[in-house]
């Protein structure tokens, strides 16, 4: 596991282009959105829009650092290293394991980029060393789940054109269609129902209150926790699945 995920960070860092690409339109997001919405949103009542998108944008990033991980697996087809690595005494889960925590440990490294730029605009945890711990919790079920749905998805489709297109009218609703970058209660109707149905709503909310400093109490964020515990086993089943549905073919 740990060398296959060491061999995928040695490709990151020799293709410094594919790190550039997934941060840079978040980076857009946090700076340039925020600067231009900002104004309208202190009359909401949002004195730091910046620390107010940044939860959005982070689970963004994770998406993107994500998704750029199933492209690995069309290089690694093209190269025929992915199918020498299936014939290796090494069992599948490692296999999945190595690649997921590469897209982990990506989104990790771009989320620290987004918060030392986020400092320069007054934008810091406010609930302190046990808020931290818990937003690292928090971004790395979501990257988890991601990573693991990225994978299966990749297996799934013959070339990475048609894998990009797919991840983006799979990314794109989701984090419009969240409380990324509006509140909540000034939604109403049928959008309102959507945007409390999508889990990374409430992902992005528990970010936002740790950001904030504001109390979150055990039975607000367990309910949070326990629904991506259930998500992240599903999707890395998945994963499993379809690889061993690639190795009988």
């Amino acid at each position: 596991m740990l060398n296959i995920l060491w061999r995928n960070m040695k490709w990151r860092f020799q293709n410094p282009i594919s790190i550039a690409v997934t941060i840079l339109q978040p980076l857009i997001w946090l700076i340039l959105y925020s600067a231009v919405a900002g104004q309208t949103m202190q009359n909401m009542g949002i004195s730091n829009y910046t620390a107010f998108i940044l939860p959005g944008i982070i689970v963004l990033v994770t998406f993107s650092a994500c998704s750029s991980g199933g492209i690995i697996n069309f290089i690694m087809k093209s190269s025929g290293s992915f199918y020498r690595i299936l014939i290796a005494p090494v069992s599948r889960s490692s296999i999945v394991l190595g690649q997921m925590l590469e897209a982990i440990l990506l989104s990790f490294i771009e989320i620290a980029i987004l918060c030392i730029v986020a400092l320069f605009f007054s934008v810091k945890v406010e609930s302190g060393i046990a808020g931290i711990t818990l937003m690292i919790l928090l971004i790395f079920m979501t990257a988890f789940f991601m990573s693991s749905i990225a994978y299966t998805i990749s297996l799934l489709l013959p070339n990475e054109v048609i894998y990009e297109t797919i991840m983006n009218a799979i990314v794109l609703p989701i984090f419009f269609l969240s409380s990324a970058l509006f509140p909540p209660k000034i939604l109403s109707g049928g959008l309102a129902v959507a945007v409390m149905l999508n889990p990374f709503t409430h992902i992005i909310n528990a970010l936002r209150r740790l950001i904030f400093g504001e109390t979150i109490l055990l039975w607000d964020i367990l309910p949070v926790i326990t629904l991506f515990a259930v998500m992240c086993c599903g999707s890395f089943a998945l994963a499993m699945w379809r690889l061993k549905n690639e190795t009988a073919h």
